[in-house]
């Protein structure tokens, strides 16, 4: 079995997994992953993550050229911009998860540093998620956006909308979209609880121990 069949397989049992857990519901949400020769898999427009085919997946070579596959995600600018402003990114996923929605609609949320430091866990996959404003699905400003952050930021949060992750690759891209739904979860939970957060020292020293990426 070739390695791109392997990632087109891995692909879609990800993506079902998450869709059947209710971390994205109906056709939303999207998925890209790199594959060895440069290019890139990416779930089809209008596509179910419940349901996606591996031979399906929209296929791009090096260049950008669709070149087999369904047409792709309308959010191809999303992808496409943590694809070229960080190098390391081998996969991006984005999700319509319930609890990080309800928390970019809360008023008081740091635009810099979206997600409370609650848990080691949120700190050592995503570093800081920048909340971005509310834009158009399939806006292509998105990416402009994303661009506008020049590769220091794995994660973002679309406001009203859901958050989109890029990871080494997919599997790293996947554990950590579901740590930022699983944070934002917590803090929806303990609103209006005064619940007791890692302190300064104990995020500098994940930072550190983990080499966290952590632009102040």
């Amino acid at each position: 079995m070739s390695t791109e069949t392997n990632l087109r397989e891995l692909i879609c049992i990800l993506a079902k997994s998450m869709y059947d857990r209710g971390l994205t519901g109906g056709s939303t949400g999207n998925i890209s992953a790199r594959t060895d020769d440069g290019g890139l898999l990416v779930s089809p427009t209008g596509s179910s993550f419940g349901r996606l085919d591996p031979a399906e997946l929209s296929r791009f070579d090096a260049n950008g050229n669709q070149i087999g596959g369904k047409k792709p995600t309308k959010e191809m600018p999303l992808h496409t911009a943590f694809y070229d402003t960080r190098s390391t990114a081998g996969a991006v996923v984005h999700l319509h998860s319930c609890h990080s929605v309800a928390l970019s609609m809360m008023p008081d949320v740091d635009k810099d540093n979206f997600l409370p430091a609650l848990t080691p866990y949120g700190i050592m996959k995503l570093g800081k998620v920048k909340l971005l404003p509310f834009f158009m699905p399939g806006d292509p400003e998105m990416g402009q956006a994303v661009r506008g952050l020049a590769g220091k930021r794995s994660a973002v949060m679309l406001a009203n909308h859901g958050p989109v992750v890029a990871g080494k690759d997919v599997e790293a891209a996947c554990n950590a979209i579901e740590e930022l739904e699983d944070t934002a979860r917590l803090a929806m939970m303990t609103r209006g609880l005064a619940p007791k957060g890692l302190s300064r020292g104990q995020i500098s020293a994940l930072v550190t121990k983990f080499d966290v990426e952590w632009n102040e």
